[in-house]
């Protein structure tokens, strides 16, 4: 009987973590997409200033502003080089979180930005969520961690001899 409710418990454990998963992808999306609109913000001026004198080409307004004489446009060079790159990264995270629902997860696991992800966790606040792809994430996550905890401990039984019966065990060490 201990052991159904522990298969229960750890198969609700499994849906709470699982339907977790597509709140998480959602709130990263969204804090990738805000940065990426303020970073755009940020770099208005500059992207009108490259289109009037670099045809448009940023990269030629920082050049432009590392090769001048003025110490001050040198100096500013270096912020305005980080602002083209943190927009180019923020654009190039935000269309691998446009993609499909197993894209953006592999993306996640293997490649996002650690900053943004330990800023979206530290802001995340739990939900359960009732959309369709929460309750297959719940399901999935609550049946391999059953599966995978009930091996484990069915394998560390057979190990130690558990639920062996006595005339086995005596036939062993005969």
């Amino acid at each position: 009987m201990f052991r159904s409710y522990l298969r229960l418990a750890l198969f609700a454990l499994g849906l709470l973590v699982g339907v977790q998963v597509p709140g998480f992808i959602d709130d990263y999306s969204k804090r990738v997409e805000a940065h990426r609109l303020e970073s755009e913000q940020g770099l208005t001026g500059f992207r009108e200033t490259a289109r009037r004198f670099f045809n448009g080409d940023l990269q030629a307004l920082v050049s432009h502003y590392q090769a001048s004489n003025d110490p001050v446009m040198r100096s500013d060079a270096q912020s305005v080089g980080y602002l083209v790159e943190r927009a180019s990264f923020l654009e190039l995270e935000w269309q691998a979180m446009q993609g499909p629902w197993y894209a953006q997860v592999w993306h996640l696991a293997t490649a996002a930005d650690r900053e943004l992800t330990d800023e979206t966790y530290s802001a995340y606040r739990y939900q359960v969520l009732l959309a369709p792809q929460a309750i297959a994430w719940g399901l999935v996550c609550a049946l391999l961690l059953a599966w995978l905890v009930e091996s484990l401990l069915l394998l560390m039984g057979l190990m130690l001899g558990v639920g062996r019966s006595q005339k086995v065990q005596q036939r062993h060490w005969r």
